[in-house]
């Protein structure tokens, strides 16, 4: 491990090993026990790695993450507001003590880094969701990944990297903080803006810079991210393919573009100082915050989790310790009679027509194949976003019934299935429980842990079918809020759709169709774990459909699937 200094940001924390070290390492490594990283701590190794997070050389011990928690600063006093933890399983877990070195791997088992453990401890989750987000409400993406996703224990320790997780999309763009650095000496800038995205740039985002910049008297560093960020956002490829056009737009030698591999936790406030940290690291003077930055919208009841300006005034408030400057967003808006854009604070709305599209309305024309005003987006981009999200009606969906055993799901689902066949145009897969239980999952049991797999392995094929433009129908119990919402991000990252079908039948009409005899076997004790009966079925609180097959034909609960996807564009039955 080497600390560099740069001319640009401070001190940077690279905690790469020689090659001599490195080789040792892989020797070592050999002998000890290892982990698999998942996506989100392969993108935090990477900039531990890199010195992205300097201070920071490895996870964070229990003294430093509770007092980030708590306080948004390391034990030492200095400012850090985002944990960043290395969670894993119980079983892992009850095997480690400190002074433990443990193997860290990427999935396909290539060694990334040796974890030296200085501490492992179970947190408390819910806590450290209030405390980080502000809400333990699921509806918050950072919340759901960690009260749903991580691991309920932490490791601490120091790291000493061998390798830098793999890439082979854009490697010319994927620049370290001291190769960025490099180029902003070599290049002669000396004030830098930089522009967090995780979202596709469309005119008013190049004007707002534009106006960042000239403000600042600074050039321009355009930094998206292509790490993890809100489920349901567009793919980090077709981003950085309009990024690349968007870059055009600026004058040359003025903006330069570069990715940052980062995994966002969408936490508004906290999570901008922690932007502005980062940023510093790479060299940059000052970070354009935006309005609600990094905020995920609305929780599960509808409200806002942020305010607008929260996370301004977050930043604001410790302005002194960042050692970099804001440039808070301002909202540009086109103006007719000027032909161009303007703040939104500038405009007398009283004497000029202002125009604005907003994302739910840019994302509702781009489904339906609706024209986009070239005043919003440039036309390259927004053919490129077309070509990643065609109309719905070309789009891949998924049909996911659930409900309890008896309800009528699979009844529904076969319904459903003949006649979108007979229909044709689609290639459609049904993914019955029992059919997956037998040919996909026989190995597997009835505890909560081999449900939650069987319905994650239904999802994990229902999001590849979605992906080649197919419909999958999916019909399990599938009793667990937590694993459903699991199996619709796996396919909203797909790039399809998702429709949820509550079959809502009651329970009493569930038992008198009853023909296993299942109902009576597990209120006599002989089947136990039984939904509905010993084991809870969380009913959806806000599916796309609902149906109760008690006095409902099987062809008329079919047509309503029917109209249902017809209603939401993906298919036509005219």
């Amino acid at each position: 491990m080497t600390d560099l200094i740069a001319p640009y940001g401070g001190e940077l924390k690279d905690l790469r090993l020689d090659e001599k070290a490195a080789a040792e390492a892989r020797q070592e490594a050999l002998e000890l026990p290892s982990w698999d990283l998942t996506e989100r701590q392969l993108c935090d190794l990477e900039l531990l790695a890199v010195g992205g997070f300097s201070p920071l050389t490895g996870f964070l011990g229990q003294a430093d993450y509770e007092r980030v928690v708590g306080e948004m600063r390391l034990a030492d006093g200095t400012l850090w507001p985002m944990p960043i933890t290395l969670d894993v399983s119980e079983a892992f877990a009850a095997e480690r003590r400190p002074g433990d070195r443990v193997a860290l791997r990427d999935p396909e088992g290539v060694l990334l880094a040796i974890l030296s453990v200085s501490d492992c401890w179970q947190p408390d989750r819910e806590a450290e969701a209030r405390a980080v987000f502000g809400t333990d409400d699921r509806g918050h993406p950072g919340v759901a990944y960690l009260l749903e996703r991580s691991g309920p224990m932490y490791l601490g320790g120091s790291l000493e990297v061998v390798a830098l997780p793999s890439h082979y999309d854009f490697t010319h763009l994927r620049l370290t903080p001291a190769e960025l650095r490099a180029r902003f000496q070599r290049d002669g800038w000396r004030r830098i803006v930089a522009f967090q995205t995780r979202n596709p740039m469309h005119r008013a985002h190049v004007e707002l810079t534009f106006l960042a910049a000239r403000q600042a008297e600074a050039n321009l560093l355009i930094h998206p991210v292509v790490g993890m960020t809100k489920p349901g956002d567009v793919d980090h490829y077709s981003r950085v393919r309009c990024y690349e056009h968007v870059i055009k737009k600026y004058p040359e030698q003025t903006t330069t573009l570069s990715l940052l591999p980062l995994a966002m936790r969408m936490g508004g406030p906290r999570e901008a100082v922690w932007h502005a940290i980062i940023r510093r690291n790479y060299g940059c003077t000052h970070l354009i915050v935006g309005r609600d930055h990094a905020g995920p919208g609305k929780d599960s009841r509808g409200e806002e989790i942020y305010g607008p300006y929260d996370a301004q005034e977050l930043v604001t408030r410790h302005a002194d310790e960042l050692g970099i400057e804001m440039v808070p967003f301002r909202m540009m808006v086109y103006v007719q009679e000027r032909a161009g854009y303007a703040p939104v604070d500038e405009v007398d709305e009283s004497r000029e027509t202002v125009m604005n599209i907003s994302g739910t309305e840019f994302r509702r024309r781009m489904r339906e194949g609706l024209e986009i005003p070239e005043w919003f987006g440039y036309p390259e981009v927004v053919e490129e976003l077309r070509r990643t999200y065609p109309p719905r009606a070309r789009q891949g969906f998924t049909l996911f019934f659930t409900g309890l055993s008896g309800s009528g799901k699979s009844t529904m689902a076969n319904a459903v299935m003949v006649k979108l066949m007979e229909r044709g145009g689609r290639a459609v897969t049904l993914l019955d429980g029992d059919v997956v239980r037998k040919h996909l999952s026989s190995e597997l049991g009835f505890s909560k842990e081999h449900r939650d797999l069987n319905i994650r392995r239904i999802g994990f094929v229902a999001a590849e079918i979605t992906r080649n433009g197919g419909v999958a129908i999916c019909a399990p119990i599938a009793p667990y809020a937590s694993t459903r919402r699991a199996v619709r991000q796996m396919v909203e990252e797909a790039n399809g759709g998702f429709i949820e079908i509550h079959v809502a039948t009651p329970i009493e009409e569930c038992e008198r169709r009853d023909r296993k005899g299942l109902y009576a076997k597990a209120r006599a004790g002989q089947i136990t774990g039984f939904t509905g009966i010993d084991d809870p079925y969380e009913a959806p609180v806000d599916p796309e459909l609902r149906i109760d097959t008690t006095d409902v034909s099987v062809e008329e609960a079919a047509q309503q699937v029917l109209l249902k996807i017809e209603k939401m564009g993906f298919i036509d039955l005219r």
